[in-house]
């Protein structure tokens, strides 16, 4: 049997308490991350859609730091736009600025209405 341990970030651990899920799922060598926005701990949203971006990535950083494993193994990101047309500059930016370096990843970017 695999073994699973939930992980929370210290700064985010509150948060996913209330709302009911692990921010990661350790599951054997590997590691499952939930979705990560931009709010806070107390999950006010950051205002404005870039610092929120930035946030949601420094979040998603956090996540794999606090399993003791390393950003540079994230393979695979999904997200979801409600305005692609709009958003997704900001969004790559985001991106480049936290995944700076190649392979890049697998991405799939989701328009939702």
């Amino acid at each position: 049997m695999i073994q699973r341990s939930a992980i929370f970030p210290a700064n985010r651990h509150a948060l996913d308490a209330v709302h009911g899920y692990s921010a990661a799922i350790r599951s054997g060598d590997g590691l499952c991350v939930s979705g990560q926005v931009g709010s806070g701990s107390d999950s006010s949203p950051n205002p404005g859609f870039e610092a929120q971006v930035r946030l949601a990535f420094s979040n998603l950083a956090d996540t794999p730091n606090a399993a003791g494993y390393s950003f540079d193994g994230i393979v695979d990101v999904t997200c979801f736009h409600a305005e692609p047309e709009t958003q997704l500059p900001t969004i790559m930016q985001g991106k480049a600025e936290i995944l700076p370096s190649a392979p890049d990843r697998n991405w799939t970017a989701l328009g939702v209405t």
